[in-house]
């Protein structure tokens, strides 16, 4: 059982910068993959990158690759999203998600545990 919870979320004008964190809690954060998604109203959430358990590999959506970067932290539990040149389009809800799999995926379907989500707003 593993338990997500994510923070950092907030209001930001376009060009800016925002760190989104997510804490896991158990001993074997190490076994899963981390995922970030997002969801905007009126849309379907979306795959938005991740990282390998190992933390050695990434994998990024075309619509955030080169402006956001995934890190994380197997003795702290942690995984961090770095958003950089935010745009008004990347205003969500940004979720993050541990999956057992061994390799990265991008469906919603394949993950496993979700954090409860935290508002991103870009403002322009």
């Amino acid at each position: 059982q593993v338990q997500l919870v994510e923070s950092g979320g907030g209001l930001v004008q376009a060009g800016g910068s925002l760190r989104l964190s997510c804490a896991a809690s158990g001993r074997t954060f190490g076994n899963y993959v981390m995922g970030w998604f997002r969801q905007a109203p009126g849309k379907e959430r979306e795959f938005v990158g991740a990282i390998s358990r190992s933390g050695r590999n990434t994998y990024y959506a075309d619509s955030v690759r080169g402006r956001f970067t995934i890190s994380r932290d197997n003795n702290k539990n942690t995984v961090s999203l770095q958003m950089d040149s935010l745009k008004p389009e990347d205003t969500a809800v940004y979720y993050c998600a541990a999956d057992a799999d061994v390799v990265i995926r991008t469906s919603i379907g394949t993950y496993d545990y979700w954090g409860q989500g935290t508002q991103v707003t870009v403002s322009s």
